[in-house]
């Protein structure tokens, strides 16, 4: 079976820092650009991040440039998000998504697989 898994979240305060990790099982993501979207209480999903296969391309939503930093090694099948100077407005579930693209490009549709998610929440 195919399967997308975060980790990582959880409860932290103003200014603090998480990083999430997606992980990949029953498939190699060195095919893949991998996304992170996020989904507040009451709003729609929204793409966070994204990084392509190689990891030569990435993109973030004007709302966390400069706070967040997107990686993956894809040695270890793993992608990550490191997440700093942490709001209240960043309190979410955080999903990861895999899209197969053998370019130097990623996006926020046409996913392929998601993960369930992991809650960040932020919070004094």
């Amino acid at each position: 079976q195919l399967h997308l898994v975060e980790s990582g979240g959880g409860l932290v305060q103003p200014g603090g820092s998480l990083r999430l990790s997606c992980a990949a099982s029953g498939f190699t993501l060195d095919s893949y650009a991998i996304s992170w979207f996020r989904q507040a209480p009451g709003k729609d999903r929204e793409g966070v991040s994204c990084i392509s296969n190689s990891g030569g391309a990435t993109n973030y939503a004007e709302s966390v440039k400069g706070r967040f930093t997107i990686s993956r090694d894809n040695a270890k099948n793993t992608v990550y998000l490191e997440m700093n100077t942490l709001k209240p407005e960043d309190t979410a579930v955080y999903y990861c998504a895999a899209d197969f693209k053998l370019s130097n490009w990623c996006q926020y549709y046409g996913m392929d697989y998601w993960g369930k998610g992991t809650l960040v929440t932020v919070s004094s």
